[in-house]
Order: structure tokens, then C-alpha cells, then sequence
């Protein structure tokens, strides 16, 4: 994938690297601002075997995206019908579950942010077989709400994950197209 923004620059994905990345995304997780990926007290150990599981997993896949060939955030996708959602609602064929994770910056580049899930989604919908991208934000994650929302994101419902509630919202490919084309 690579999408080019007026203003913000060429974004790139590539396949994470687990052992090559894992101190790269130990210091993004572990920020402050990366609250909602609930890492905050993750050793270095702890982040490498997490994402060697998900390099190991075929239905969890990471992504390091890169800004101008400098990386900057982070995309998963999942099947929620074999994680993360399994039994909290009935997956349909196409679906796809996402996250995405802005590095931290001392110098923020104003709406970067929304290029980044613009871009994420993008490489989705590129897929012809993803139909529905499937979120589930902590209920609390008023920013991340607003940028789904920017997107083509609708809210169905709050669920109880183990680990938080979610605002599980999806978004149709002819949503997200509605929603950048406006």
C-alpha cells in the first residue's frame, strides 16, 4: 500500500517485523497517549512476544506503517469471527476487524492522524473480498470515535470485551467511500 496526502506526505505499510520493531513499538505503547492499547506497563518482552503470537496467528495480521520511509504508526487487522470478537455478534462474510496506532511526536502534523485511517482503510477496501470493517474502541476513546466517524464508521452497540466495554461500529465499503468523498 502507499497513499500520498497533500500536506502530509507518503504513507506506506509494510509487514511488522516482531523481533526487528518490538523496542520501536515498546515506546509507542507504552506512551501515555497510548492509553487505550492497554500496554502501558509492557516490558520490551512482553510487547516482541505479543506480536510474534500475531505473526504466528493466520487470522491476526501487523502492519508497521511508514511516513515519508520514517515509521509512524501501526495497523492490525483480524478476523473477527476467529478473534477478538468471537460470540459478542454475528460476524457476516467480507467482515474485517481492524486497529490502528498513531506514534507518539513531539511534533504533530495536522491531520495526520485522519490520513492514517484514511490510508488504513483504504488498503482494506482494497481488498474486494472486505465487505464491512469491523471496530471495537474502548467506549472512553472520544477522539478515536470522531475519527471512525470521519471515516464512515457507524456505532451499533457497547459490548463487554474481557478486558473493556467497546463501541462495536461498522463501516461498509460504500460508507467509507460516501464519507472521504464528501
Amino acid at each position: 500500500m502507499s497513499t500520498t496526502t497533500a500536506g502530509i506526505g507518503a504513507l506506506t505499510l509494510r509487514p511488522l517485523d516482531p523481533t526487528r520493531d518490538a523496542e520501536l513499538l515498546h515506546g509507542w505503547v507504552t506512551h501515555p497517549k497510548a492509553a487505550f492499547w492497554m500496554m502501558q506497563d509492557a516490558k520490551l518482552v512482553d510487547v516482541e512476544r505479543a506480536y510474534m503470537e500475531i505473526a504466528a496467528d493466520e487470522h491476526h495480521h501487523a502492519y508497521l506503517g511508514l511516513h515519508d520511509g520514517v515509521p509512524a504508526f501501526l495497523m492490525e487487522k483480524y478476523d473477527p469471527a476467529q478473534r477478538e470478537l468471537v460470540g459478542l455478534y454475528e460476524p457476516e462474510p467480507g467482515d474485517v476487524g481492524m486497529h490502528f496506532l498513531v506514534a507518539p511526536t513531539d511534533r504533530p502534523v495536522h491531520g495526520f492522524t485522519r490520513a492514517v485511517i484514511t490510508a488504513v482503510m483504504t488498503e482494506l477496501f482494497a481488498d474486494p473480498a472486505t465487505r464491512r470493517v469491523v471496530v471495537e474502541p474502548d467506549v472512553g476513546n472520544k477522539a478515536v470515535h470522531a475519527l471512525n466517524a470521519a471515516v464512515g464508521f457507524v456505532p451499533d452497540r457497547e459490548i463487554q470485551k474481557p478486558e473493556k466495554k467497546a463501541l462495536l461500529s461498522f463501516c461498509t465499503r460504500e460508507q467509507f467511500e460516501k464519507a472521504v468523498s464528501a
